[in-house]
């Protein structure tokens, strides 16, 4: 479509933040409010970007919860991660096709990983391994994520909710925690739902016959991955989740294959969002 044809958002989107985001809180002086709102500037940026138009409000907030998960402000090391953190690593790896018949001690086994990892697969792992633990292992870590997302949620009253990366899951979560909630479309964005033996099997609720299914509260739901991000492992979601309404598989850049820039200005969620500007 053309940009001239394109309007502005008449409903708020809330956007759902992925990894790596507890840079913004340090920089806005340990706000919260201020880390949103930095956020939300840069998605209505890369949204702008990606539907051709002029600079707009798509955004309402970014539903900031990073702060739960880091407390030291820098990712970690692989060889310097906790046990938890590193089992998800080694659980993560072998999604790539490294290491699946490797018997070894854990420390041993991450060692052997990282020799066989290239330097971008590492420096990601750095980021994604905590925080996918201290969410999915934490109890109390992970219902203050939840939380900052149903009061946006609830204070925004969106029609639209954009998840990417991480964030899919919390917001995969917090929807089905807050059935009362409503919105008429999900996208997910690079999202890591489907990951057995990292993500999926801990999931709450947890899937029943070996799926999940779309909480209640959606109407629609659409999947977007990129064929390269090792996040998005399988980056299809319909063989693991009920109500998965449509999905695409994108090739964003080899390069960058997970950011949440790349996807909002791809142009792949341009006609899902279509319906919601005027």
């Amino acid at each position: 479509m053309s940009p001239e044809k394109w309007g502005v958002i008449t409903v708020g989107i809330v956007g759902v933040h992925g990894i790596g985001k507890y840079d913004y809180y340090l920089r806005a002086g340990r706000s919260v409010g201020g880390a949103a709102e930095a956020m939300r500037m840069k998605w209505d940026r890369y949204l702008s970007a990606g539907l051709g138009g002029p600079p707009g409000a798509y955004f309402a907030e970014v539903a900031y919860y990073a702060h739960h998960l880091n407390d030291q402000g820098k990712a970690k090391q692989v060889e310097s991660m906790g046990a938890t953190e590193q089992q998800v690593f080694v659980a993560w790896a072998k999604q790539l096709g490294v290491g699946e018949t490797f018997t070894g001690a854990l420390k041993a086994f991450t060692g052997w990983l990282l020799t066989r990892l290239d330097s971008r697969a590492a420096a990601f792992a750095a980021l994604f391994c905590p925080e996918v633990a201290a969410y999915l292992t934490d109890a109390a870590r992970r219902e203050r994520c939840r939380g900052e997302v149903a009061e946006v949620l609830r204070r925004r009253a969106p029609r639209v909710v954009i998840a990417h990366s991480l964030g899919s899951v919390v917001a995969y979560e917090t929807l089905h925690a807050n059935p009362d909630i409503e919105v008429d479309l999900l996208i997910t964005l690079g999202s890591p739902l489907g990951m057995r033996n990292v993500v999926f099997e801990r999931l709450l609720p947890a899937p029943v016959n070996g799926l999940g299914e779309r909480p209640k509260g959606v109407r629609r739901w659409v999947n977007i991955a990129d064929k390269d991000d090792i996040a998005a492992i399988p980056p299809g979601l319909r063989d693991h989740f009920t109500g998965v309404d449509f999905e695409a598989l994108v090739n964003l850049d080899w390069l960058d294959f997970h950011t949440v820039e790349k996807y909002l200005g791809c142009g792949a969620i341009n006609q899902h969002l279509h319906p919601y500007l005027a």
